[in-house]
């Protein structure tokens, strides 16, 4: 199994452990990442600003893919609803599609639509499958319990990004009870983070946070979980924010979904980056089987 591996912007400049960790129990898995360096940024961050320069660049991207015939893998779920919904407009656009191309001839390139863009959470539920990870299982957590983050992104616009039923979704779930762990159900775990909001209206955003935080600690979760790094960054780094700047009560740490798995799969923690966290989840190893 091959992927073009897309990592984005953010991930290799703030949240590096999403990338080592993914990597690494892809590795386990037996499944290729392949880095093609021409990949730059899908234009999430202007796609409300200039849509069609953020057409332009998520096209360029879905283009070197396809030219490695290669599905795209997505970490990020910014990214991926970017190139998702870009890969929607160029299919059902012809006159968007041939304009896009006309520009990418530049290059050489060309969408044609002969690929998918698919998120790290869908590879491994869809593609690899529950069994097969269950196989790659080699100690399980007991007793801890787990409060998922889907995340904005994967969920909508549903009928473009066909991740998961967008309001009540079960992929996440399933992948975390996985590992042996408890996916517990909180009311605002569909509600968004707060990350657009950061370097806008920091309080609102940390507020939105904050509520999150308190509601998923109150609904019995020992850490949160998540598999974007934005969220990963609002609840690790934002989190550290509100603990100094008032004094917040309500931590709970936040571990990525690669680093919970590939410690259910008896990866070294060094490999996963779990040193690399704001918030220290040393502590989630107390819960695994003891032997």
């Amino acid at each position: 199994m091959k992927f073009a591996l897309y990592l984005g912007c953010n991930i290799p400049a703030r949240v590096k452990q999403y990338e080592v960790s993914a990597r690494a129990v892809l590795d386990r898995l037996a499944v290729e990442a392949v880095d093609l360096p021409e990949f730059k940024c899908c234009g999430y961050p202007i796609r409300n600003v200039d849509f069609k320069l953020y057409l332009m660049l998520s096209a360029r991207n879905l283009a070197l893919a396809e030219r490695q015939g290669l599905d795209m893998l997505t970490l990020c779920k910014c990214c991926f609803g970017s190139l998702k919904k870009a890969a929607h407009l160029l299919k059902e656009d012809t006159a968007i599609r041939n304009e896009v191309n006309a520009f990418l001839a530049k290059e050489g390139l060309a969408v044609n639509g002969t690929i998918e863009v698919k998120h790290f959470l869908s590879v491994l539920y869809h593609d690899i499958g529950l069994p097969a990870l269950k196989e790659k299982i080699t100690r399980t957590f007991k007793d801890l319990k787990i409060a998922t983050h889907y995340g904005c992104h994967a969920l909508r616009p549903s009928e473009i990004m066909q991740f998961d039923n967008p309001v009540a979704p079960v992929v996440f779930d399933e992948l975390v009870a996985v590992t042996g762990s408890k996916s517990i159900d909180w009311a605002t775990r569909l509600e968004c983070c707060g990350a657009p909001l950061l370097g806008i209206n920091d309080e609102l955003s940390m507020d939105l946070t904050a509520r999150k935080l308190a509601d998923a600690k109150a609904a019995g979760a020992h850490y949160l979980s998540v598999a974007c790094p934005y969220c990963q960054m609002q609840f690790d780094t934002v989190q550290q924010m509100l603990i100094s700047t008032r004094n917040a009560a309500d931590r709970l740490p936040a571990i990525l979904y690669p680093q919970l798995l590939g410690l259910a799969m008896g990866i070294d923690r060094r490999a996963l980056g779990i040193e690399m966290n704001k918030m220290d989840i040393s502590g989630i190893e107390a819960y695994f089987v003891q032997e």
